[in-house]
Parts: C-alpha cells; structure tokens; sequence
C-alpha cells in the first residue's frame, strides 16, 4: 500500500513538474482541441468517484483523467486513465472510468483502436480492471499486448459502477456496450491521446467481454452511428443469461452466478435481490462486494446453489425473467463483420447458448467466423488469442472477411 501511494504521489510531482517549469505554465493544448481537462487527478481512489451532479456533456466526452504507469507497457506505450460519461441500462446518463493506451512511436492520428471489454474482474472495488491494468495482473493482458505491437490504441472499460462505494453492473448487457463504445469515444476525445475520431475501430472481448464486445457492435448503429467500426472479436460469449445460469447452480462457477444476480440486482434496483436472500445470503453477498475477485468467485463459491443462499429463486420471477430478456444478444445483430469462439468443453459459459447466437447472427446475414478450441472456459481465454489477433490486423488493413455461415 506504501509503494502504491508513493507512486501515485511521483506521478503527481512528476506531471506538476511538466505542467510548472519554472512556475510559468510549460504546456497548454491547442486552441482547437478543448475536449478533455488540462490538469490531470486526483491520484487517490476518489478518482473513481463520479461527481455529482454529474457535468454537462454527451457520451464518451471526458471528465477526468490521470497518467498512470502500466506494469506491463510502461515501456511500449503511454497510458492514461480516464472518466468518461456514459448510459446505464435504464437509459440515464452515468459516469464509467477506464484506461486509455497508445503505443509509442506510432503516428497516433492514424492508429486504429481496439475498444477492449475486460472478462469478469469481481464484485469487489480493489478489482477494478484499471486497477489490474495498473498492477499488472489482468489476465487479458496478453490479447491487449498484441494490440499495442501491432501499433493499435487500446481503450479498455472498467464498466460501470467500480467505485469505493458502488457495485458493478456486472453481465448487464444493456450497460456494458454503452460502457465500450463510449470507453473508444472517450480515447478518440481525449487531447492528450491525439487518436483520430475517424479511426477504424474494433470491439475485442472474452467472456463477460465477449458479451461486452457484441453488446457494443449491437447498440453501435444507433448509439453511436459516427463510429468507424468495422468488426467485433467475442470470445466465450454468455449471449442467453438464464441458460447459462442453468450450468452454474450447483457448479463450480456458481460464484459468477451469485455476482451476476448482485449486478443486475444494481443495474435495476426493482429487482430487490435483497428481499430473496436468506441470512447466508446476506453475509455471503456482502462480502463477496468487499472481498471477492475471480480467484475468490472460483474457490469461495464453487458448487453452491441458488436454494443456499434465497427462500425463494429470484431469476423465476416476472420481473427478474423481464430483465433478464432484456440482456439477451441477437435483438439487433451488427451490422459489421464477427469473428466469434469459444471452448468447446467451456463449463463456465456453456457452448450451446453461444452456438445458437451464432447462428442466429448468420440468419440474419452477419458476415461471421464461428471457431471453437479444445479448452475450457479459463485456458479458452488464451486458446483463441493468435487467431483473434489474425483476424484484428487483417480487418484493420481492409482484407474481407471470412464467413463459414
């Protein structure tokens, strides 16, 4: 904790230092760009705190931003992390953090961007994607890796509600594509970053990010129609959120399960899960919102069920059934190239329901690979990443699309 506050306080001398010489003001961006703040901040955790009331603006502008030094790029690219504004799943104006990285020595205004949505991080606020950006430790760093050696900008979401004092809307569909695209909105805004709002873009993700990725490339025509995007990458993608419940009752990911009611249960406060928890599931759920990341979801979870934890499922409910319909993919399919994978063993996120996107997707004339590894779920996330990557450049340099529709 010492060495972290002690370079939070480093960065902060080191950017008053540019920002000073001399006592005289060293930098100031030009007249014409005036979309993100000039002074960076705060270098503490109210960084992620959104302010209220929340600014005037519109999706992806910026209203914060700090350097930050990621363990893994700190040699191969300038990073930055950034609170932009965004839309909740009820359609109302939020604000989401995430981390903007650009690869040295690249001409910026002519670098694509990848808008990278994250797998399952955990309900807890020391989880927070940007956070694991920060320390190194977020295992989709390898995909967001090759990114940057090919000379592409990555803007990666920490989705909504990763705050000290809030709860991720984790697995909500409607929140998370709002969250992806306005993630790469935020990074094309964003002075200090010098992107280009024309460049070609492309949603990545795996797992919840696969879901993130499709959810963005879906709400991408009407939501944002100014985008370049030209393909989406989804891995292991839980497009059907009651059939994938279906294999986690009672299984080792029922952790994922528990922290999926508790992010639905936020994005739409109606749900009142609270109400559906017996004494176990109370004190279990609350510390899983303190404690738990992806390692604790996996061991202090695994082969619970529903019944451990309620006094009655709340997911057989109208009301859960209503909202849970909802955040099903395949009601707008993209209209830009898929490629799309998965484990063909996956027990986390079981492979028919992806299966049956994809040909859904198909149907509807989307121009889409569909590929499958032997692997499970965890060691999928890494199976499918030379062939993502494949497919990236390619996209980006213009070649068509493979199909096997």
């Amino acid at each position: 904790m010492k060495n972290r506050e002690f370079r939070r306080r480093l960065l902060a001398a080191l950017v008053g230092l540019m920002l000073f010489a001399g006592g005289a003001v060293a930098f100031s961006p030009p007249s014409a760009v005036a979309a993100s703040p000039v002074l960076p901040g705060p270098f503490d955790d109210s960084f992620y705190t959104p302010p209220s009331p929340l600014p005037a603006g519109s999706p992806g502008d910026v209203i914060r931003w700090r350097p930050t030094v990621p363990l893994m790029n700190a040699a191969n690219a300038d990073a930055w992390e950034v609170m932009y504004l965004s839309t909740n799943a009820l359609g109302e104006r939020n604000a989401v953090t995430g981390t903007v990285l650009v690869p040295k020595g690249v001409d910026r205004s002519k670098a694509p961007i990848v808008g990278f949505a994250v797998g399952t991080q955990g309900p807890a606020f020391k989880c927070t994607p940007s956070k694991a950006i920060e320390r190194g430790t977020l295992y989709d760093q390898p995909a967001i890796n090759d990114s940057l050696s090919s000379g592409y900008a990555v803007a990666v979401t920490d989705y909504e509600g990763y705050s000290p004092n809030t709860v991720p809307t984790y697995i909500t569909g409607q929140s998370m594509g709002p969250a992806v695209i306005d993630s790469v909105r935020a990074a094309q805004r964003f002075s200090q970053a010098g992107l280009s709002a024309g460049a070609k873009v492309i949603f990545q993700g795996y797992s919840q990010g696969g879901g993130g990725a499709l959810w963005a490339a879906e709400k991408q025509p009407t939501y944002a129609p100014e985008m370049n995007l030209v393909g989406v990458v989804a891995g292991g993608v839980p497009a059907e959120l009651t059939e994938v419940a279906k294999g986690l009752d009672g299984y080792l990911g029922f952790g994922f399960l528990a922290f999926a009611a508790a992010g639905l249960d936020a994005a739409y406060p109606e749900l009142r899960l609270d109400s559906y928890l017996n004494e176990t599931g109370r004190k279990e759920i609350a510390a899983a919102k303190q404690n738990a990341c992806v390692v604790e979801l996996l061991t202090n979870y695994a082969f619970k069920r529903i019944s451990d934890y309620t006094t009655s499922n709340p997911l057989e409910t109208q009301a859960w059934q209503a909202r849970l319909a909802e955040n099903k993919l395949g009601a707008a399919p993209p209209r830009v190239p898929v490629f799309q994978y998965h484990a063909a063993l996956d027990e986390i996120v079981n492979t028919p329901q992806a299966d049956a996107l994809h040909k859904h997707y198909c149907a509807a004339g989307v121009r889409e690979q569909w590929s499958t590894y032997v692997s499970d779920h965890l060691s999928g996330i890494f199976a499918g990443n030379a062939d993502a990557h494949k497919w990236i450049t390619e996209r980006f340099a213009g070649r068509e699309a493979p199909s096997n529709c």
